[in-house]
């Protein structure tokens, strides 16, 4: 019996439990597991059983740094660190958004830079300490995601740079059709891994949406009535988009489709247009080609806007517009017509000049009497030959002549004659004296002169617009007809008296005037 002794627990307090030394060491070891009991030298307060030491983590770079190459955060949260992950996700957004909106190459070299950085930094969190193993499952993974992101954005760079290569031949034939039609094709993934690219091409668009308005209204102002106001806004802006010289074929292309629309379908509206772009200043550039087109088309439209206003009786305009052709085309196959138009325009021209001062009556007498004009067509004036006249003024002895030696009208006559009206007449030559007494009053007696009618007459040769004649026309007739003057009008016997005339006094008097010697 063991006589050691033992210590009595005091109340409340655990047993204590036997002594774990009296076990043989190798009996322990080879008895002691998970399982087996306490021995009795155990501390009865320790945790049962003991706990295993803590494994140490153990992490693959490559698959890490694989992850992390996504740019989607994978590598951190291979890691457990999910805080980096939405960093690195975030720095991503941050950087696109800054490259969507600004487009210039250095945001490009920012988001590489950032997918390094991460990429390595992932690296070098896994590497940072011992002992390190490798995670095939976790390396597929990661080379898959990655492979897709960097695949994705390279298929769509590839597509943006195809696309802006077609803006870009497009640009270069003048073609602002075929511009737009491929800038349809991009879409936010071609923004996305291209947006300086896109933003080369948004300019190339807006340039090219500026020369089709410019079209747009070089068109609507050849419509309807010819718009001035328009083709300048719509070369003010070819001009414009000329400083930029790689833009010249698109500025040419877009001139052509204006120019191709001449000759318009009225002659005068072309008329319009061509005197417009003649009096551009020359620029030396391609916009100077409207030169070819005015020289091709503005003669035949200045003769047929001449001949419609001839046909219309608008005479001063023909013979400006056949004028302004034989000054300006001088060697054109039309100018023998244009002559030939200005000739007719010129003598229609004058006629009516005539026609308008012979209705234009001032004073009793028509203008022409003070203010004569020609016609080049008129009859020439013939010696000894009757030429017809028109006679103006003084009706009471006018009126009295044949009528064979009266015109019809203005462009028929060679002389316009114009005589002294009523109250112009006045004595001539005196043809007799007789003497006389008042049959009122029988008392009062006298000598009466009887004189010739005098009559101021101007004579103009219608041809050349000239006075021929000016002079005072005496008719002759009876005179002392009877012993007597009665007339109540008179008091006394008047001195002078002026002739009875006949038709053939008038025309002997007139004939002269009309058979020039």
């Amino acid at each position: 019996m063991d006589d050691t002794p033992h210590a009595t627990p005091e109340p409340g307090s655990p047993p204590v439990p036997p002594d774990v030394g009296e076990h043989d060491a190798t009996a322990d070891d080879a008895t002691s597991d998970d399982t087996a009991p306490p021995d009795a030298t155990a501390d009865w307060g320790a945790p049962w059983p003991p706990p295993k030491p803590p494994r140490r983590r153990t992490y693959d770079p490559l698959a890490v740094a694989l992850g992390n190459a996504s740019l989607l955060g994978v590598g951190y949260l291979f890691l457990g660190r999910r805080p980096l992950a939405l960093v690195q996700v975030a720095g991503v957004v941050a950087l696109v958004a800054v490259s969507l909106g600004r487009a210039e190459p250095w945001c490009e070299f920012a988001v590489l830079g950032w997918w390094l950085l991460t990429t390595a930094h992932g690296w070098y969190l896994a590497r940072r300490g011992d002992p390190r193993t490798t995670a095939r499952g976790y390396r597929l993974v990661a080379a898959g995601l990655t492979l897709a992101v960097l695949l994705t954005v390279g298929l769509l760079r590839l597509d943006a740079a195809g696309i802006e290569d077609d803006v870009a031949r497009a640009r270069e034939r003048g073609d602002c059709a075929a511009v737009l039609a491929a800038r349809e094709q991009v879409g936010f993934g071609q923004r996305l891994a291209d947006a300086p690219g896109a933003e080369r091409g948004d300019a190339v668009v807006e340039v090219c949406r500026r020369l089709l308005s410019s079209g747009d209204e070089l068109t609507d102002g050849l419509h309807g009535k010819v718009d001035t106001r328009k083709l300048t806004s719509g070369f003010d802006t070819l001009t414009d988009v000329l400083e930029q010289p790689e833009y010249t074929a698109a500025v040419a292309h877009t001139l052509d489709g204006f120019l191709r629309s001449l000759p318009l379908g009225s002659a005068c509206d072309t008329v319009r247009v061509t005197d417009w772009l003649r009096a551009r200043k020359t620029r030396h550039d391609v916009l100077d080609r409207v030169s070819a087109t005015v020289r091709r088309t503005a003669p035949e439209a200045l003769v047929d806007c001449a001949d419609a206003r001839h046909g219309r009786e608008e005479w001063g305009q023909a013979l400006g517009l056949y004028q302004r052709l034989l000054d300006r085309y001088p060697q054109n196959p039309l100018a023998d017509r244009a002559r030939e138009g200005v000739h007719k325009a010129t003598l229609a021209v004058e006629l009516a000049t005539v026609r308008e001062r012979l209705s234009d009556a001032y004073g009793g007498q028509p203008a022409y009497c003070s203010n004569p004009a020609k016609y080049s067509a008129a009859p020439a004036v013939r010696k000894g030959a009757v030429n017809r006249a028109l006679f103006y003024g003084n009706d009471e002895y006018t009126d009295q002549l044949p009528k064979g030696w009266r015109a019809s009208e203005a462009s028929r006559a060679a002389l316009i004659v114009c005589a002294g009206d009523t109250a112009a007449t006045d004595s001539g030559t005196a043809v007799a004296t007789c003497p006389y007494y008042s049959e009122d009053s029988p008392n009062l007696t006298g000598d009466v002169t009887f004189r010739k009618i005098a009559v101021p007459v101007k004579v103009y040769a219608l041809r050349t617009g000239k006075v021929v004649a000016e002079r005072t026309v005496e008719i002759g007739g009876t005179s002392c007809p009877s012993s007597f003057l009665n007339d109540t009008g008179l008091v006394g016997v008047p001195p002078d008296w002026l002739v009875t005339e006949s038709a053939d006094d008038v025309r002997a008097a007139f004939e002269p005037l009309i058979r020039r010697g």
